[in-house]
């Protein structure tokens, strides 16, 4: 079975940073793509960062481009925020696909498995 546990969530003020990690365990992939979303309360889950199997292709969100860093070691993700805005504030969510995409897909329906999520809170 396959399982994600994201860690890092924080309370954080305006201007700081967090890193965020997710690992994952029972998987038999041998190139999943992965990504962060983040969700706040009332709001749909939004794109945020993903990483294909190598770390050879990444993709942000324009929200977090020049701010936040996504990067893999085998089986655990890591995202690095910089400059956190209180519109970061959010809970993020570690994501796995497993449909051999060949693309890096920003759409929650296309990955398959989900972390439970670690709260980010920035204040200002």
């Amino acid at each position: 079975q396959v399982q994600l546990v994201e860690s890092g969530g924080d309370m954080v003020q305006a201007g700081g940073s967090l890193r965020l990690s997710c690992t994952t365990s029972g998987a038999s992939f041998s190139q999943p793509s992965m990504a962060w979303f983040r969700q706040a309360p009332g709001k749909a889950r939004l794109f945020v960062a993903a990483i294909n199997w190598n770390g050879g292709n990444i993709d942000y969100a324009d929200s977090v481009k020049g701010r936040f860093t996504i990067s893999r070691d085998k089986n655990t993700i890591h995202l690095q925020m910089n400059s956190l805005k209180s519109e970061d504030t959010a809970r993020y969510y570690c994501a796995l696909e497993d449909r051999d995409l060949r693309y890096l897909s920003r759409l929650a329906v296309e990955y398959d498995y989900w972390g439970q999520g670690t709260q980010v809170t920035v204040s200002s």
